[in-house]
C-alpha cells in the first residue's frame, strides 16, 4: 500500500476523502483476501503493521529420521535467530503422537507426512481438524525393505515378491508408519504395481519408524517402508534388504512438511514466515555441498536427534546405495531438500495425489473437492512471502506433472477420474 502522504497538504479536502476512501478499500479487500485464505496475513496487511514474529520460541516436533535435517540445522546453525525466532526441535515417539500435540497445541508446528495432514484436515480415522501444510521438506529418500528371509526365497524385488506369495500362502505382514501417511501410499502403490492388493492379500500393521529394524529382527514383519536411515539401518545389521527406493515409485515425490494447524497460522502468520524462511535457509545450506551433507549427518546422528552411527546416515543422503544383496549404485535422485527451491514448493498437485490415494484405499468413502481442500491446506501466498524473505525461487506453476513406476501420469487436473482409475484398490 503506497500514500503519497507528502502531496497530502496540497490537495483539496475531496481529494483527502478520496485517498482515505482508496486507503478503506485497499484495506478492505486485503482482508478479504486474507479471510479467503483460512485467516492468512497477506504480504499487503502485514507489511502495513509489524512484521515482529508473534511467537519468539517455536517448538517443532519431530520424528528420528534423516529428513528432520533442515529443521534441526535450522536451530543448530542459528538461521532461525536471523529472522527473530529460536526453534525448538522437539523429539517424538510416534507419528500418532506429532498429530496429537498439534491438534492440541503442545506443538507449533511438526515435520511431519504429507499425508497425515491431509488426514486429519478431512477427519479420515478420528477429530476433523483445518491444517496448514507450511512448505515442503523433502524429495525422495525412503525405501522398502523385506526381509532376509523373504529375498533369500527369491523376493528380491516387486516381482519376486508377487511370485512368492502366489507359490507359498499364508499370512504375509508389511509395516507403514503411519494409516494416512506417506509411508502407506509408497507401500500400497508398490504393491498394487505388483498386482498385490494391500488391503486383501496381506496384513498391513503400524510400527513407528525408530522400531523398524527391531520389529524386523524379531520377525513381526516380512517388509515395511520407512525413511531413512532405517532402511540402510537394516542391511547394516544383516536382516533386510532394499527391494525398492521410493523414488523409483515417484521421481522426486512429496514427503515430509513442515505442517501445523489453519488455527495456529491465523493466529501466528508473522511467526509462521519467519520459521519457514530459517527452514529454507537450512534446506539450502544442506543441499550446497557434499561438506554440508557430511556436517548435517553428524549433527543428526546424535543421541538427541537420530541416535545412530553417521555412516548409517550419510551413505544414502549422498545417494551412495547398497542393496544389501551385493548390488551398489550411485543414484542421482537421492533425499534432496532444496534442488533450488523445486522440493520446497507446497504444489497443490502434491496434497491432492495423497487424497486420491485416500479415496483409491477406502480411507474417505467420497471423493471431496481435492482443488479446494488443497487451496485450503497448502499455504501457497504464505509461503511466497518466506521464500521472498530468504531469497528463493519459486516456480511458475502450482501444479506439476509426474510418471509413477506404473505409467500412469498425475498432473492434478482430474483427480477424481484419477482415482477411481486403478485397477486394484480397495
Amino acid at each position: 500500500m503506497t500514500t503519497n502522504d507528502g502531496n497530502i497538504g496540497k490537495k483539496t479536502d475531496t481529494h483527502v476523502d478520496k485517498d482515505i476512501d482508496n486507503k478503506r478499500r485497499t484495506i478492505i479487500k486485503a482482508a478479504a483476501v486474507a479471510t479467503a485464505f483460512g485467516g492468512l496475513a497477506t504480504r499487503g496487511v502485514w507489511a502495513a503493521g509489524s512484521d515482529k514474529p508473534e511467537k519468539e520460541e517455536v517448538k517443532v516436533g519431530f520424528i528420528p529420521l534423516t529428513d528432520c535435517a533442515s529443521v534441526v540445522m535450522a536451530s543448530v546453525l542459528g538461521f532461525d535467530k536471523k529472522y527473530g525466532i529460536k526453534i525448538t526441535p522437539s523429539k517424538e515417539s510416534s507419528w500418532a503422537g506429532v498429530r496429537d500435540k498439534l491438534v492440541n497445541g503442545e506443538l507449533d508446528a511438526a515435520h511431519v507426512l504429507y499425508g497425515l495432514i491431509y488426514g486429519v484436515n478431512n477427519g479420515i480415522g478420528g477429530a476433523k481438524k483445518d491444517m496448514a501444510v507450511l512448505m515442503s521438506l523433502n524429495n525422495n529418500g525412503q525405501a522398502i525393505t523385506l526381509s532376509k528371509k523373504l529375498a533369500d526365497a527369491g523376493a528380491v524385488n516387486g516381482q519376486g515378491l508377487a511370485k512368492l506369495m502366489q507359490m507359498e500362502k499364508r499370512e504375509y505382514t508389511f509395516a507403514q508408519t503411519f494409516p494416512t501417511g506417506t509411508h502407506a501410499m509408497w507401500l500400497y502403490y508398490w504393491l498394487a504395481t505388483y498386482g498385490i492388493n494391500p488391503m486383501k492379500d496381506a496384513k498391513v500393521i503400524t510400527v513407528p519408524p525408530p522400531q523398524m529394524v527391531a520389529n524386523m529382527r524379531v520377525g513381526n514383519m516380512d517388509g515395511f517402508c520407512v525413511g531413512e536411515p532405517w532402511n540402510h539401518r537394516a542391511i547394516v545389521d544383516g536382516i533386510g534388504v532394499t527391494a525398492a527406493t521410493t523414488q523409483e515409485i515417484w521421481k522426486d515425490h512429496p514427503e515430509k512438511v513442515l505442517g501445523t494447524t489453519s488455527e495456529w497460522v491465523a493466529k501466528n502468520p508473522n511467526t509462521a514466515r519467519a520459521m519457514m524462511a530459517a527452514v529454507l535457509e537450512a534446506s539450502r545450506w544442506i543441499d550446497a555441498s557434499l561438506s554440508n551433507k557430511n556436517k548435517m549427518a553428524e549433527t543428526i546422528a546424535a543421541k538427541s536427534y537420530v541416535n545412530t552411527s553417521v555412516d548409517v546416515i550419510n551413505q544414502r543422503i549422498l545417494g551412495r546405495y547398497s542393496d544389501g544383496m551385493g548390488k551398489t549404485w550411485d543414484d542421482p535422485n537421492y533425499m534432496k531438500f532444496y534442488n533450488d527451491g523445486a522440493v520446497n514448493f507446497p504444489y497443490l498437485s502434491d496434497g491432492m495425489w495423497f487424497m486420491t490415494q485416500h479415496k483409491r484405499w477406502g480411507l474417505m468413502k467420497d471423493d471431496p473437492d481435492y482443488l479446494a481442500v488443497a487451496k485450503s491446506v497448502n499455504r501457497i501466498d504464505l509461503y511466497k512471502e518466506a521464500a521472498a524473505m530468504a531469497k528463493v525461487p519459486v516456480p511458475k506453476d502450482v501444479m506439476r506433472t509426474s510418471k509413477l513406476i506404473d505409467g500412469s501420469v498425475w498432473d492434478g487436473k482430474n483427480p477424481k477420474a484419477y482415482a477411481a482409475s486403478f485397477k486394484v484398490r480397495a
